[in-house]
């Protein structure tokens, strides 16, 4: 689980993991619908291991969508409301 930056909130499993000496770890990430992300070493939180998690997961399962995803999902959620 990702604890701080630009993707806080999201869950996956590790990939990856790259040591720069004198800089920030980098760890590799990809999410359950295959999304792969990268985040610093101190902003990840192990809450499971391998694809099963310890604790409950909320809704949507720690899955952040795109962009465009989340546009498509509106405007098909307007539609239907109009409808």
């Amino acid at each position: 689980m990702v604890t701080g930056g630009r993707n806080r909130g999201r869950v996956g499993v590790i990939k990856n993991r790259e040591k720069h000496k004198g800089s920030f770890e980098t760890i590799h990430v990809q999410d359950a619908t295959g999304h792969e992300f990268a985040t610093r070493m101190g902003n990840v939180f192990t809450i499971g291991k391998g694809t099963k998690p310890w604790v409950s997961l909320p809704k949507g399962k720690g899955i952040k969508l795109s962009i465009i995803e989340e546009a498509r999902k509106r405007l098909a959620a307007q539609a239907s409301a109009t409808a």
